[in-house]
């Protein structure tokens, strides 16, 4: 009798250390936030996506906002892979301050960042895409974006002539508005070209299985009827995506879908 008594207490024992052992390890857990605002004129001051920062932080979480080399201020600094390079840095930074669980909040031009640094094998438990942005094969094909077009097409000429390194205006269109981009052919192409990583349908695919993705759109947004096929239906199978579609436009989309990106981020990179 002694013995069966022993036996139930040491298994009590060590059920109760194990439940102790879940929950320390639960409270151990903290998301760190990579939140990347969209292309020229948006910054790391935009209060379209900016107001996120403050929602993320009262839930405990590290945020880093930084401005990126596609900002009003520093358009177009650099190649896509000093961009790419600048975020593994703000990861690490996030990192460094304890973050446990790293999510990456892309809003416009961000998506196809986010998309980039997770398919070149980056430091990411969760992509939180919000109303897609940058379309280099759109700019390419879609006849009324034909300027930038031109642009890839003058590009590609002078990095076959050798001159890859020549600092000059090229077009960009960015929600209807078309503006001069003053970068090298080489740094110009690797945000603008179809088949570069700055592109969206090419770096969906190339994701990791297990990791979660959260799109959402606004009805108002250009790329609307599109996002879907053009990259979303690229993304591989996993049971934790969301497609979610808000009223408004492209700005609208942060905002509109706040709650929501909550609420997903902690079902999706729950431990």
């Amino acid at each position: 009798m002694q013995r069966r008594l022993f036996s139930i207490l040491a298994l009590v024992a060590f059920a109760l250390a194990a439940a102790f052992t879940t929950t320390d390890s639960r409270a151990q857990e903290r998301i760190g936030v990579l939140m990347l605002h969209g292309k020229n004129p948006g910054s790391n001051m935009d209060p379209n996506s900016g107001m996120l920062k403050p929602v993320f932080e009262r839930e405990g979480w590290l945020v880093a906002f930084p401005d990126m080399p596609w900002s009003r201020g520093r358009y177009l600094d650099g190649s896509w892979d000093k961009a790419m390079a600048e975020m593994a840095t703000h990861v690490k930074w996030l990192r460094d301050k304890g973050a446990t669980r790293i999510v990456i909040v892309g809003h416009s031009l961000g998506v196809p960042a986010a998309l980039s640094h997770a398919a070149r094998g980056g430091d990411v438990q969760a992509l939180v895409l919000l109303a897609p942005g940058h379309i280099p094969l759109g700019y390419y094909t879609y006849p009324q974006l034909k300027a930038v077009r031109d642009s890839v097409d003058e590009a590609r000429a002078l990095v076959a002539a050798g001159k890859g390194d020549s600092r000059e205006r090229f077009s960009d269109i960015n929600q209807g508005k078309q503006q001069t981009v003053v970068a090298t052919a080489r740094d110009y192409l690797s945000y603008f070209d179809p088949a570069s990583d700055a592109e969206m349908s090419v770096t969906a695919a190339r994701l990791p299985p297990a990791l979660p993705v959260l799109t959402a759109i606004g009805e108002k947004d250009p790329l609307f009827q599109r996002a879907r096929a053009y990259f979303v239906d690229k993304l591989p199978a996993n049971p934790k995506h969301k497609y979610l579609e808000v009223p408004g436009g492209h700005l609208d989309t942060p905002r509109l879908a706040s709650e929501e990106i909550v609420k997903w981020i902690k079902t999706a990179v729950a431990p």
